[in-house]
Order: structure tokens, then sequence, then C-alpha cells
């Protein structure tokens, strides 16, 4: 079996790959929590589902919050006595893709790219709904050719709630109408109807400047919140980000580049 952590700003995604599907956990993402209480989670999660930690043959983590990365690495060690495969420069040069900037982009971009690359084998635009909205453009030879990142749509939704003081946290959902007749339906329709334009120019400009219709794939914990777009992409997998993990950890095991 495979295990996969996907170490994001809002939540730490767990994944265990086992009979070729995942079973997937969520953990929210607190530096100020000690590691004992993310070895806690992790362990009754294995116990919860009567899953033995020695069955687990690969684990692989992609984090873009450093203050949980040593933490989660040693919940790893501690629980699985293995040696995790850490996302970063050194991991990229090895892979069958070519990674803009790896010093700098987000490790779970390239699991992104990676997974598309390896399902697609033809450029195209991962867009994934997170604390961030990114858009990642994959050639079909597998270099990564742009990234565009944009507040996620929880993120804008918190930051208007918090900064505004007469407005409040509201459902993400999508509104029955753009003429918002309240508070709620207000900001809904400005933030996910408003989102739904964004994604459309931002996916179109792309393919614009790429001159070519590239497919348009959708991932991440949000990606069924905007339910409009659903037919704009080729595909919705909110376990892209995960397939990339396991990719990057059988190619890593076997040594493999292709």
């Amino acid at each position: 079996m495979l295990l996969a952590f996907d170490i994001g700003n809002s939540d730490i995604t767990m994944g265990l790959w086992r009979e070729g599907t995942w079973q997937v956990w969520r953990i929210p993402s607190r530096t100020d929590q000690p590691e004992l209480f993310y070895g806690i989670k992790v362990r009754d999660y294995f116990l919860e589902s009567a899953l033995a930690t020695d069955t687990v043959e690969t684990i692989v983590v992609s984090s873009v919050v450093p203050g949980l990365t040593d933490k989660l690495k040693n919940v790893v060690r501690s629980l699985f006595k293995r040696e995790p495969i850490i996302l970063g420069p050194g991991v990229y040069e090895k892979l069958p893709i070519e990674v803009l900037n790896p010093y700098e982009i987000g490790s779970d971009l390239v699991a992104n790219a990676t997974a598309a690359y390896f399902k697609f084998k033809q450029t195209c635009i991962v867009v994934d709904f997170g604390t961030a909205l990114t858009f990642t453009t994959v050639s079909g030879t597998g270099k990564i050719i742009g990234v565009s990142i944009v507040p996620g749509l929880r993120t804008a939704l918190r930051a208007l709630s918090q900064n505004t003081a007469k407005l409040f946290d509201v459902p993400l959902e999508m509104p029955k109408s753009s003429l918002g007749i309240n508070t709620v339906t207000a900001i809904q329709s400005g933030i996910v109807i408003g989102y739904e334009g964004l994604v459309k120019h931002m996916v179109q400009t792309i393919r614009h400047e790429l001159q070519t219709e590239s497919p348009a794939i959708a991932t991440g914990g949000l990606s069924f919140v905007i339910t409009s777009l659903k037919p704009f992409f080729q595909v919705v997998d909110p376990q892209l980000t995960l397939d990339g993990l396991r990719i990057i950890g059988e190619l890593m095991k076997n040594g493999q580049r292709s």
C-alpha cells in the first residue's frame, strides 16, 4: 500500500492507496499543534480502519506549509518505520516532467502536473480549487509551462467577512440568481458566480496564448462548489493531487523516469 500526505494551508489530506482506490482522511493544518497531535490522528485513522501500519510500503509527502513538514516527517518515521519521499527539487529532477522554477513552485502543483501528464498525454490546464485557486499548464511533453494563482473561494469569502463589519461567513453554495436579495445570497452571487467568470476567462486566456483548445481539469476540495462549471471541464477529479503523489511514489520506488 501507498500512503500520501498533501499538506495544504487549510487541511492535510491523507490518502491510502489500496486495491486500486483511495481511502481519504483530512486533518486541519495547524502549525500551533504539536507533533503528538498529528501522530495520534494518523494512528487513530489506521486503528479505526483496522489497518496495520507495517503494510504501508511507500509514503509520499507534499507540503506547502514548512511548519508542518518536519512534524509529519517525524510522525511517519515513528509510526511506519519508513523514510518518506518529500517532494522538492531533489525529487523533481528524477521525474519525467520538467519543473518550472523548482525552488519556487508549490509541490502540490508539481503533483497535479505529474498526474495530468500521465493521464492525458497532451497540453492541459489543471485548475485546483483549494486555499488558493491555481491554474497549472503542463505540455504534452511533460513541461510545466506556467502557473497562475488567485485567492481561493473560501479565502476570498473569509477575507470579505473578516474585513467588513456587517458581513459574516456564509455557505459556499451556488445561488439561484445573480441578483442577491439578502446578505447571504449577495455574497454568494459575488463570490461563486464571480469566480465562475474568473475561471472561464483565465482558462480561455491561457488557451488563446497557447493557440490550442487545451482541456481543463478541475481538482481540489472546492471543485464541486461552482456546479455550472462542470460541463466546462473535461474532468473533475478531486483526487488528482493524490494521484500525482502516487505516481511520483511509484516512480521513485521503481527508480524509473517514465
